[in-house]
């Protein structure tokens, strides 16, 4: 597919959503439509699409020791082994599990290739795409944390302390929080090294934009809310934390912002487990690893090898000798 053609779907998806809402909300009135029935179907398709695909790995069959290896393994005792990069114990896979899920260590150590006039083959430092992804990442984490004081009522005790250190820097009424100004950075770059990097354009899919455009979707109208178009923040608790219940409110008073952003949410949740995002959930099961590299000391066997019926060739002459000698073809036995 064109990558350009890929983005620009991609983008076009993205704004026929918000376009989609606006109507529905601004000059329809389906608020009840766009503020309760889609969240609630998108959080069902959520938990149902994750569960279902958990549960099709688990049942996938994991036949051999496949870990990604990454240094020494363990062998004579003389011998120094790289305990986390290539784990033989269920200790180190567990830290390295850690050490995988809290600062993405292999993304860290991610290389890139290039071919330069020569021709030359080069390989350089992928520092700028791991600090990005880990950059989103957290930014996310703790602008979900955030929202915490929309979905409870009271207020969790950790949440003002969590704003305070997130508005560090007291910049603007109300306050400028790092992490927006982080999550918009961080999205970007993912976004200009996908279009100025050659190769990564050409692999790049509609699957791999439209997240991109959606989640900076979300984080602009969640700005746009805070800073220029304000809404009614106590009625907008009130009507979430009634979702959150189950007992949804009548959503008057409530700009139709609101609505934009909670239906781009809505949408980023349900298109959740269909595609890449799941591997938030998928880092768990992926035998590459949350397997220790133990095949020098301990011996594996296939849990799926089952007796199979086999057709020997002795057998195999036995049944055709007569055709295969009429044929001219070479035999064991004439008879």
């Amino acid at each position: 597919m064109n990558p350009l053609y890929s983005m620009i779907v991609s983008f076009a998806g993205v704004i026929g959503l918000v376009v989609v809402a606006f109507i529905g909300v601004y000059a329809i009135n389906l608020r009840g439509l766009f503020g309760v029935v889609i969240p609630y179907a998108a959080i069902l398709t959520f938990f149902a699409g994750v569960v279902y695909r958990v549960l099709t790995w688990a049942r996938s069959p994991v036949p051999f020791r496949i870990p990604t290896t990454a240094g020494q393994q363990k062998s004579l005792p003389w011998i120094k082994d790289a305990k986390i990069d290539n784990p033989s114990t269920t200790a180190g896979v567990v830290v390295r599990m850690l050490f995988e899920i809290l600062t993405f260590r292999s993304l860290f150590r991610n290389t890139r290739m290039e071919m330069h006039d020569g021709p030359r083959l080069a390989y350089g430092s992928e520092k700028w795409l791991w600090l990005a992804a880990i950059a989103f990442h957290y930014s996310f984490l703790v602008i979900f944390i955030r929202h915490f004081r929309l979905f409870v009522e009271p207020t969790p005790f950790f949440i003002p302390w969590i704003e305070q250190l997130d508005a560090w820097f007291e910049v603007g009424i109300p306050e400028l929080y790092i992490t927006n100004l982080v999550i918009l950075g961080a999205l970007g770059w993912l976004f200009v090294r996908r279009v100025i990097y050659p190769q990564i354009r050409y692999i790049s899919l509609p699957s791999d934009y439209f997240p991109l455009f959606l989640i900076l979707g979300i984080a602009a109208t969640g700005i746009l809310m805070r800073y220029f178009i304000r809404v009614d923040v106590a009625l907008t608790k009130e009507f979430i934390v009634g979702l959150f219940t189950f007992s949804p409110k009548a959503a008057t008073g409530i700009g139709s912002i609101f609505f934009i952003h909670l239906f781009l949410v809505s949408v980023l949740i349900a298109y959740f487990p269909f595609s890449k995002l799941t591997h938030m959930a998928g880092v768990f099961l992926s035998p590459t690893r949350n397997l220790a590299n133990n095949n020098r000391f301990k011996r594996h066997v296939n849990p799926w090898n089952y007796p199979v019926k086999v057709h020997t060739y002795e057998e195999y002459e036995n049944e055709f000798r007569d055709r295969m000698i009429e044929a001219g073809l070479p035999v064991e036995k004439e008879s």
